[in-house]
């Protein structure tokens, strides 16, 4: 039978649920060896993006449209990594698993927000390359502080918008069914799959919002990248063919560290039923720490101008 404790009372004098938060199913007699590389990976994405954060705080030489995107992705993947921290450490170190729905809606409303956030700003930093190289004589015209500014706001709105209205249908649902999640956070598909109301606005919408975000997002970055490389196989010089990729080699390494386990996780969901429940736990917790804790590190070892300073800042070598 389901579990049900009652928090509050709404409009319709209904209780609300309560959701297990049950994660790594069979090894909980291991739960403190597993907790070690989470709280690494965890330690790692805070300290790397907040080092960028300042780097290019500090640096006035840094602050360019570049830049000040990579600012954003940093602060973006600082949220995404923070939404899962606490319920992540409290079944690991705690081994507290009940957490109330409205509780799980908000972490919801957050994690798929900052995925979004996520897209969205990849997105940017693709515009951002396309003018660099396509239009360089206007690059500092085009995206000036205003512009950058609206960009990343419009991509906040965009993101939460389209999230916003998840948790209010959920929130409408009857959950008769076994309430143990399968994981260690609240996701959208794993909280609905346990109601037991016709929760099919609620599937298409949400199957629609990624096809409109991430679907579009892919879309467009795989065209500016066409219209980069056309406009690079345009350049006379073979060393400056070379020197425009390069600046374009970190973005798309951030983009394939976001993407990937973004469309496994999709394929392991609809078509990987069989595979055991350890497979789509893992392929979740890789979609929202990989891109935390590599952006950092690619920038850092992938760009000049960031490791130089890194390096400098940290008494390890000498920027110029």
């Amino acid at each position: 039978m389901p579990r049900f404790t009652m928090v509050v009372w709404n409009n319709n004098n209904t209780m609300e649920p309560i959701f297990i938060l049950r994660g790594f199913h069979g090894l909980e007699c291991v739960y403190s060896w597993i907790s070690v590389p989470f709280c690494l990976a965890y330690l790692v994405a805070f300290i790397g993006n907040v080092t960028i954060l300042s780097v290019i705080w500090i640096e006035s030489s840094l602050h360019q449209p570049m830049y000040y995107f990579l600012s954003i992705l940093a602060l973006t993947d600082l949220g995404m990594s923070m939404s899962t921290l606490p319920t992540m450490l409290a079944v690991l170190w705690l081994d507290a698993r009940e957490i109330q729905a409205s509780a799980c809606y908000a972490q919801l409303f957050f994690i798929h927000t900052f995925t979004f956030l996520e897209s969205s700003v990849l997105l940017a930093m693709a515009f951002d390359r396309f003018v660099a190289i396509c239009h360089p004589l206007h690059y500092s015209t085009i995206l000036n502080n205003s512009v950058i500014g609206k960009i990343g706001l419009a991509c906040l709105l965009r993101s939460m918008g389209v999230v916003l209205p998840t948790p209010l249908l959920l929130r409408h649902y009857h959950y008769c069914h076994d309430n143990a999640l399968s994981h260690t956070f609240c996701l959208h598909q794993d909280i609905l799959k346990l109601s037991c109301s016709d929760a099919r606005i609620s599937s298409v919408y949400g199957l629609c919002v990624v096809i409109t975000t991430l679907g579009v997002d892919s879309i467009c970055i795989l065209l500016s990248y066409i219209l980069i490389l056309n406009a690079v196989l345009g350049i006379a010089s073979h060393e400056e063919r070379l020197k425009a990729l390069n600046t374009c080699i970190s973005h798309i390494c951030v983009v394939l560290i976001f993407f990937v386990p973004v469309i496994g996780v999709s394929m392991v969901h609809r078509f990987g039923k069989h595979l055991s429940p350890r497979i789509h736990i893992i392929m979740a917790d890789i979609y929202l720490l990989f891109p935390p804790v590599l952006n950092p590190i690619v920038y850092s070892i992938k760009t000049k101008q960031i490791r130089l300073r890194i390096l400098r800042r940290f008494g390890l070598g000498k920027g110029h």
